[in-house]
Order: structure tokens, then sequence, then C-alpha cells
């Protein structure tokens, strides 16, 4: 009990807190270390992986972006597991959609830690981590992710032989808009819905041409499914570095939006 206090109070105070660690001779194993951040959402997590073993996790939900408690759960993480940013060999971050101020310090984090310790970037969509838990197995998966402001963050993405394929833009819109431009796009067949928080989406899909279509429910915890996805883009090459590395908003900032301009 005193151990589970000391940590709590190390943490911080969140709402849930999830904390996970593989048995310790799997660190021994030589593999791509991989560490996988996700600070686009309220439900920010980390992992740590051996290729596509995940190996730890912290994971929180609280009323505040993820950014502002990453690094003293890194901290502690690191710690737990014995390894320092140095062993990293990848760091696969979540590029977005998401909040601003979450993916900024997510992302500047991640472009540091490549310039300093040389290390590649895999830039992963909340969307596609979100789309790749899904059970279903209709070809054409569509992945949503409450923008609040009564908006989704939303995509189409498609099952091929090396994995998900997004087709057209990742979207932020209301729900009702976003399900009128799909079955004008995509049509009504062949589709499953997903989504961390299915409730965002559910309602509106009885007064859409998709009436009748349930959303199933994936985890919000993003990090491990972020460093499997890295891990994929790793054997394929498809990684950046620090100046690469960019953030897909989507929405316009608040600063933006209030600018009137001269």
């Amino acid at each position: 009990m005193r151990l589970v206090c000391e940590l709590l109070l190390k943490l911080g105070p969140p709402v849930a807190l999830t904390l996970k660690f593989a048995h310790r001779n799997e660190l021994e194993l030589p593999d791509m270390l991989i560490l996988a951040l996700d600070t686009s959402t309220q439900a920010g997590s980390l992992a740590v992986l051996r290729d596509t073993r995940v190996v730890g996790e912290v994971s929180t939900w609280v009323d505040e972006t993820y950014s502002s408690r990453m690094f003293r759960h890194l901290e502690f993480l690191l710690h737990e597991l014995h390894i320092e940013l140095a062993q990293v060999d990848l760091y696969a971050v979540a590029a977005g959609p998401g909040s601003f101020t979450g993916l900024r310090v997510g992302l500047t984090a991640v472009k540091g830690w490549a310039e300093v310790y040389r290390k590649p970037i895999a830039a992963v969509s909340a969307l596609e981590a979100v789309a790749a838990q899904v059970q279903a197995q209709e070809p054409l998966l569509v992945p949503v992710i409450d923008a609040r402001r009564g908006q989704v963050y939303a995509g189409l993405y498609e099952r091929r032989e090396q994995g998900l394929a997004r087709r057209g833009e990742e979207v932020v819109m209301t729900p009702a808009e976003f399900l009128e431009r799909l079955g004008s796009q995509a049509g009504a067949a062949g589709l499953a819905f997903v989504s961390p928080t299915p409730e965002v989406l559910s309602t509106h899909l009885a007064a859409s041409v998709f009436r009748g279509r349930p959303v199933e429910a994936v985890s919000t915890v993003l990090a491990p499914v972020i460093g499997r996805l890295g891990h994929a883009r790793a054997q394929r090459g498809e990684l950046l570095d620090a100046l690469t590395l960019d953030a897909n908003y989507v929405r316009r900032s608040d600063a933006e939006l209030l600018w009137k301009g001269p």
C-alpha cells in the first residue's frame, strides 16, 4: 500500500491511472527499443516496446492536456525499466490530429531527443492508432475521435496487405457534417466505425444513411498501438528526423481563429 501511495504522489492526481510492466527478462532481448508517446488527447499515454512487445506503459485520464504531466510520467517509466533515453532506437509519436498544446509539447520533446541522440522518428496519426485496434472485418475503417466543441476528428482507412492506408484527408467537423460527406464519397457499404468515445458519433448515425450501424469501442490508450505502428514504419523505411517531423493539426488554432489582421 505504501508503494502505491508513493507512486500516485509522484505521478500526480489522475482520475484514472494504469501502470503495466512486462517481466524484467524481456528487457534483455536485443530488439529495437521504441519509446511511444501520445499527447494528442486528455487520455495521454507513454509506452516502451521491444519491437512490438510492450514492456512498460503509463496512461492516465484527467481534466487537463496530457503534456502537462508527460515528463514526470516519462521519468518514472524509464526509472522502473532501468533504461535511459540514449538507449532508445526509435521514437514513435502521435502527430495529430488533436490538442494544439498537447501535440506541440509532445512533438517538440521528440524533436529534441531525436536531435540530441541522433535517432529516427515515426510519426503516426492518432486516427490510424484508433483504426488499428478494430476487430471488425470490413475493408474500410472509419476512426473517430472527440474534438470537443461539438466536433469530431475523423478519417477513412482502407485495409491493404502492408497495413492500413488512409483514403483522403483527415478532417474536423460536426458528426452530422462528416457522416453526410462520408455517405456521398464512400457509400454506406463495407464500412466499420471505430472510436475510443463512441457516444460522440452513435446518436448521429440514426439520422444518416448509416442508420443502425454500431460504433466499435476501442481503448483510449494509444501509445502501445503507436509504438507498433512505428515499428512497422521502421521496417518499411518510412521514418523522419527532427527537421522533417511536423504536426497534423487539422483544425486552426484559437490564435489563428481570433486574429483579425491589420
